[in-house]
């Protein structure tokens, strides 16, 4: 199996995703402190057949991609503008709204959820130019840990 990690970058939190290629299917995402990115893409990457990395041109790129470079991976630099609106709603089509709130224009529905790993996401399938399926059974997290 192939793997990919993306992730889109913030100063205090980043959203993280590791998805296999093969299958097209999200394994983990995850939106974690700053603090936490470096321990978890080590641990992806040691775990995992992990390829590469696609990482957002956002506000704080540089800094992760000096970060990264420890890690030993090759990273793809992706244009990350809109994917915050974006992500929004493609989080409406991986976790369809309640049948009472499918009235109400999917503009103005907010996710309770915090966006970076589904931002994330929107990075990679711009990137690659394809869907990737993130299983019911995978739940979008929210953490500090790795």
């Amino acid at each position: 199996m192939d793997m990919l990690v993306s992730i889109d970058p913030g100063r205090k939190k980043c959203g993280l995703l590791l998805v296999d290629l093969d299958s097209k299917i999200v394994l983990d995402g995850r939106v974690v402190d700053s603090s936490s990115v470096i321990d978890l893409v080590m641990h992806w990457s040691t775990n995992f057949e992990v390829k590469g990395i696609v990482l957002g041109n956002g506000t704080t790129s540089k800094y992760w991609q000096m970060r990264l470079e420890s890690i030993d991976l090759p990273i793809d630099i992706v244009e990350e503008r809109g994917t915050t609106l974006r992500a929004r709603s493609r989080f409406w089509e991986i976790w369809p709204p309640p049948i009472w709130m499918r009235w109400i224009p999917k503009g103005l529905l907010v996710p309770l959820k915090n966006l970076d790993a589904v931002a994330a996401l929107v990075l990679l399938e711009d990137h690659l130019n394809k869907k990737f399926k993130w299983p019911d059974s995978t739940k979008l997290r929210i953490s500090t840990e790795p």
